[in-house]
């Protein structure tokens, strides 16, 4: 048995153990019970679904989702849900995982899976998962939650829409000014590499180029040949900046960017919100920008 089913076999007796013990528990509060992978998936579902729902994010605030190892409570949480809101595409197969094992009648939502296919950044065989970071499919992300909402929950479908419209309404202000912003920094500047391969939907939609990325995939450290050959890159582009984010360690982006001459943006969020002015999903956006823009010369 494989480490990772070890541990959902062992989430799944602490699960059995639970639903024996619980027969004098209180009741679950009234409201529709809905589980998201990420923080960030939580604010969009929160935006639309306000008090109606009772919301739990499975990876905490600065957690990373690709690793993420889930916890007793995750199961708990899972089986209680209505809906389970996954981004799908790679991004958090262990939610899959869960959902499946814990025996849970949720609905399950791959917001990811639901954005046209043709939008979809494929690299080496494989869809890149990141595509919120463009705010036309956060908008998708958002069109989808409500109608899943509003199938689960028939008398709140006014509330929700409602809420919906006025939320993409936002949404489509906020992408008009990040593609403002963007566009102040001279082409020549837009050039950058991450720190993983976060940026590329967000890079196609307001006009960055991303030349490389420091690790091919989270939690997997490059070798020394890797972080030569990306300095040569870096080099040989003019890559202005190293986009670095908060869930990981700046400290191999500081070397390289040490190396070339580039300039390190850190603690950005793509995966996860963080504090305030952070703790939204327009917030991670704003704060992303004006900080990329300031770097790049905008």
């Amino acid at each position: 048995m494989t480490p990772a089913l070890a541990r959902l076999a062992a989430l799944r007796l602490i699960l059995a153990t639970l639903t024996a013990c619980g027969g004098s528990a209180s009741p679950p509060p009234p409201g529709l019970r809905v589980v998201t992978t990420t923080t960030v998936l939580a604010d969009l579902v929160q935006q639309v679904g306000g008090d109606r729902v009772i919301l739990t994010a499975l990876v905490p605030k600065g957690g990373e989702v690709h690793t993420f190892d889930p916890r007793p409570s995750d199961i708990v949480a899972v089986t209680n849900a209505r809906l389970v809101f996954l981004n799908g595409l790679g991004l958090d197969p262990w939610a899959e995982r869960l959902a499946g094992d814990s025996g849970s009648s949720a609905t399950v939502v791959r917001l990811g899976e639901l954005v046209a296919e043709e939008r979809r950044i494929v690299e080496n065989g494989r869809p890149n998962p990141h595509l919120w970071l463009d705010v036309a499919n956060a908008i998708d992300y958002v069109e989808a939650i409500a109608a899943a909402l509003t199938e689960a929950d028939p008398a709140g479908g006014s509330e929700y829409r409602a809420a919906r419209d006025l939320y993409v309404e936002r949404l489509r202000a906020l992408d008009a000014e990040v593609r403002d912003r963007l566009a102040a920094v001279p082409e020549a500047n837009r050039v950058v590499v991450s720190f993983h391969d976060a940026f590329p939907y967000f890079a196609r939609a307001y006009g960055l180029r991303v030349v490389g990325t420091v690790v091919k995939a989270p939690g997997q450290d490059p070798s020394a040949g890797d972080v030569a050959a990306l300095i040569d890159k870096i080099r040989r582009t003019g890559a202005r900046a190293v986009l670095a984010e908060a869930q990981f360690s700046a400290d191999l982006a500081r070397t390289i960017a040490g190396e070339t001459g580039a300039t390190v943006v850190a603690d950005l969020y793509t995966d996860s919100l963080g504090d305030p002015p952070a703790a939204t999903y327009e917030g991670i956006v704003r704060g992303d920008v004006e900080r990329i823009v300031a770097a790049l010369g905008g």
